[in-house]
């Protein structure tokens, strides 16, 4: 399984950026912009928490098994991949729905003096660091269940 290159992460953030931004400039100038949820956060962080609680049980596991304890209970292979494409998945989606709320508060940044406005750039300030934070949680996750450099088969292929 191939690791997730931040570049992709990067260029999904970028684009959905650049698209909510300009979508948001439309929406204002024909109407009135929607509000930014105070759910997303707080969804955010959690998906966050159960990433890194994920990374943490999965790494204990993973040095249970490798120090041969007894009683450990290891990790099977087919639950590190699904734990990594977890990571990945979720990886994606935040890097969507930063980009979605950052551009959204960078359209929200000239006006800050409404009140309202202040409100859903703060929300949207909110979401972005969340969502960064599944981000991080995620690349973890997907580091934690990586296979080790010397793990090799015959003829030098990985196993």
């Amino acid at each position: 399984m191939k690791q997730l290159r931040l570049k992709v992460l990067a260029g999904l953030f970028l684009v959905a950026g650049i698209l909510s931004w300009g979508g948001a400039r439309l929406w204002d100038s024909v109407g009135t912009l929607p509000s930014v949820p105070l759910a997303a956060p707080i969804v955010l962080a959690v998906i966050a928490v159960v990433l890194t609680a994920t990374a943490l049980s999965i790494r204990a596991r993973l040095k249970a098994q490798r120090e041969r304890r007894p009683g450990a209970k290891g990790v099977e292979p087919l639950m590190a991949a699904r734990a990594v494409v977890f990571g990945q998945a979720s990886a994606l989606v935040a890097a969507l729905v930063a980009g979605l709320y950052g551009g959204v508060g960078v359209f929200l940044l000239g006006s800050l003096d409404v009140p309202a406005r202040r409100d859903q750039a703060l929300y949207a300030a909110a979401a972005l660091l969340a969502a960064f934070a599944v981000i991080a949680a995620a690349l973890f996750l997907e580091r934690v269940c990586r296979l080790p450099e010397d793990d090799e088969g015959p003829g030098g292929a990985r196993a």
